[in-house]
């Protein structure tokens, strides 16, 4: 990814993610851009969160909580050490923090709070908005290796204890059980386990994913090496490969279907430009 790329602009789903009925698991970090809808539940590491974003369910977090102004969590928000709220967000839970609460103004804790640390009641700078801003003077200035450093900072944090990806929500975003929709691409990596009907622009999935739900995009799809999708994988515009081992247990419909060997599809198969199989010991054929 470019430094003059939005780092947000993009949905990814890092290894090992778990979607269930009612919590979204990650193994590392969370950062979700603002004025999106999370109809789960959050368990990370840390989690930074932009502003008028509304959470249905409670937010758990072992490390560090950042969250943006006007935001509304629809359950408790437990923090394993520091906590940062910003002006009139709204709590239907408790409270729980086990360092210290960096708070603003007019913040609604509707069961009370608690933490362990210092409690310090101002307006801090909106997370989401600081780095950014940071990022944009950066290259404005022409430090391209520094900006190139603070977004690796962004999106990798610190791999020296665990080499795990954030999970990044674009701005604008609907999450739940039944829909996953994005406005952006979107990447699902290795072993995750997920609910929900999959809306974007394009999407990559990659091996040993089980999704049940089904897949819809405007362009090209690609399903990796041994994943199941119980349900359909659409696209209006673009072609969909299908690599090794992969199960599609409904329709595939496309404009291009690039089958590989061991690849099944259990429902009708409509390609509007034709079909190659791929195998390991020869040269595609129409």
């Amino acid at each position: 990814m470019a430094v003059s790329e939005d780092p947000l602009d993009v949905l990814i789903i890092p290894t090992g993610t778990i979607a269930e009925e009612r919590d979204l698991v990650a193994p590392g970090d969370v950062i979700i851009g603002g004025q999106s809808n999370i109809n789960f539940g959050v368990r990370s590491q840390n989690i930074i969160v932009g502003e008028r974003v509304r959470f249905e369910g409670d937010i758990e977090v072992e490390k560090e909580c950042r969250i943006d102004i006007w935001c509304e969590i629809g359950g408790n928000v437990l923090v394993g050490e520091n906590a940062y709220l910003g002006e009139r967000v709204r709590i239907s839970g408790r409270l729980a923090v086990g360092g210290d609460l960096d708070i603003g103004d007019d913040v609604q804790i509707e069961e009370g709070f608690e933490a362990n640390g210092w409690i310090n009641i101002r307006n801090p700078l909106p997370t989401i908005i600081f780095l950014f801003m940071y990022l944009t003077q950066l290259l404005r200035l022409g430090e391209e290796d520094a900006a190139e450093e603070l977004l690796s900072e962004i999106l990798e944090g610190d791999k020296s204890e665990k080499d795990e990806d954030p999970l990044l929500i674009p701005r604008s975003s609907y999450i739940s059980d039944e829909i996953w929709r994005v406005p952006t691409s979107a990447i699902i990596k290795n072993e995750c386990r997920l609910h929900g009907n999959f809306r974007s622009s394009d999407i990559k999935v990659g091996e040993d994913v089980n999704l049940f739900g089904s897949i819809r995009a405007r362009e090209d799809v690609t399903i990796g090496e041994g994943t199941r999708i119980h349900g359909d994988v659409t696209t209006r515009e673009g072609n969909v490969v299908l690599r090794e081992r992969s199960h599609i247990l409904g329709d595939v419909s496309c404009n291009e279907l690039e089958l590989h060997e061991g690849a099944r599809v259990e429902g009708t198969i409509r390609a509007r430009e034709g079909m190659q199989i791929i195998s390991k010991d020869s040269k595609p054929q129409e």
